[in-house]
């Protein structure tokens, strides 16, 4: 990825396996690493460095994945107070179409990896901390190389169990909103981690609590609550030492007015990466199928989570937010002004009420079998102007975008389009 580097000089000696070597104390041309930047993958990697130099430079954003397997970066009991300011400014390093292959494979691992993860939580064995890094790594790549073609992936999956599907969206979403405040890479990955962990408590809930159409009562909610300190339990007798993913999990369900739980924090007494998550995961909650109500579209949730800044969300983290999604999130179902039900397929950065479209319906709403991309920001002049009318919600007017995903033509129409 063609993003700047965060360079750190250290000791030759402190060189450890993962490291990413970018320039050392004498020229590459005197060494026999073919190229300028070494992956340290072994111990004579280290070896030869220390043979030939006395300090070098290492990428500090940069892991190198061992064997397929990433370093357990999940592990670090002391991380850097700088981790949460805003230094890089990503911009997308790929055409959207080029990266979906990648973003649906990505999709695909972390799905199968979860499924993994919460069932060895369900049958009582430790968490695997290295099947979290191995579902999460691919997927922040992917979002940092393109701000959309995950989310359209993610917006076209057929629903299954909600905690699974919590799981991965609000990791996607932690590491959208970390790439939009600049933050480094081990520091998205910590909260996108932390995302995807974040309800794990909830696989030692009684099942039939969360499942049990109707509003629980004051009691089986106080049962469900519990989540948070099953979910503290669970990391603590793992190998994971995150101190941002442990905030996360102990904090995602305080509110910045006092009035959340376990602790009733407020404020800054919330970690930065709780009252993040707490947007997020409220925010996915609200766009979710529960047994108790029905799902809403994503424009109203933000619009719900907006009525909510300074009283439940910080304020500044909430308009945040907002401008990360845009005003219609990428896969998003809208209706135009023609009639015509569409669903988002990216975000223009320029003009956010005007993103592009692909056109799923006809005016009468009768699905489409062949789709086209309109954008709306570059319309044909002499025309008249189609703009979003309002936000739909899930399986409005018949229509599923799952149905496009299990049936493959979405990404064929997005890559064969024209635009309208």
């Amino acid at each position: 990825m063609a993003f700047e580097l965060e360079e750190r000089c250290i000791d030759v000696a402190d060189v450890k396996l993962g490291m990413y070597v970018s320039r050392l104390d004498l020229p590459w041309e005197q060494t026999p690493f073919p190229l300028q930047g070494l992956e340290v993958r072994s111990l004579e990697d280290i070896d030869k460095l220390r043979e030939l130099c006395r300090f070098v430079y290492v990428d500090a954003r940069r892991q190198v994945i061992i064997d397929n397997v990433p370093l357990k970066i999940l592990n670090r009991t002391e991380l850097p107070e700088a981790r949460f300011q805003a230094r890089i400014g990503y911009r997308d390093e790929v055409d959207f179409a080029e990266e979906l292959p990648r973003a649906r494979e990505a999709m695909e691992q972390a799905s199968t990896l979860v499924d993994r993860v919460f069932d060895d939580v369900m049958q009582g064995r430790e968490l695997p901390v290295e099947s979290v890094e191995q579902a999460v790594r691919p997927l922040v790549a992917s979002v940092l190389r393109s701000a959309d073609a995950f989310f359209w992936v993610e917006g076209l999956r057929r629903r299954d169990s909600y905690s699974y599907n919590h799981a991965i969206h609000c990791s996607v979403l932690a590491a959208l909103f970390g790439r939009h405040m600049g933050f480094a890479e081990e520091t998205i990955v910590s909260l996108a981690a932390g995302g995807l962990l974040m309800d794990v408590g909830k696989a030692r809930v009684p099942a039939e609590l969360l499942t049990h159409p109707g509003r629980p009562s004051a009691e089986e909610m106080e049962q469900i609550r519990q989540h948070v300190a099953h979910g503290l339990d669970i990391l603590h007798a793992s190998e994971l030492r995150d101190a941002d993913v442990i905030d996360i999990v102990r904090t995602h369900h305080e509110r910045h007015d006092g009035q959340g739980y376990p602790a009733g924090l407020a404020g800054v007494e919330i970690p930065l990466a709780g009252r993040m998550l707490s947007i997020i995961d409220a925010y996915h909650s609200m766009i979710s199928e529960h047994t108790y109500r029905p799902a809403v579209s994503r424009h109203q949730a933000l619009r719900a989570i907006y009525a909510a800044k300074g009283t439940q969300f910080q304020a500044e983290l909430v308009e945040q937010f907002q401008v990360c999604l845009g005003v219609y999130p990428t896969g998003s179902m809208v209706e135009l002004t023609t009639g015509e039900v569409a669903v988002v397929l990216a975000q223009n950065q320029a003009r956010r009420l005007t993103p592009r479209v692909v056109i799923l319906s006809t005016p009468d709403k009768l699905a489409l079998t062949t789709f086209q991309v309109m954008d709306l920001m570059n319309q044909p002049e002499g025309k008249p102007q189609v703009h979003i009318r309002r936000g739909l919600a899930p399986g409005e007017y018949g229509i599923d975008t799952a149905d496009l995903f299990l049936q493959g033509g979405a990404d064929r129409g997005v890559r064969g389009a024209t635009a309208c």
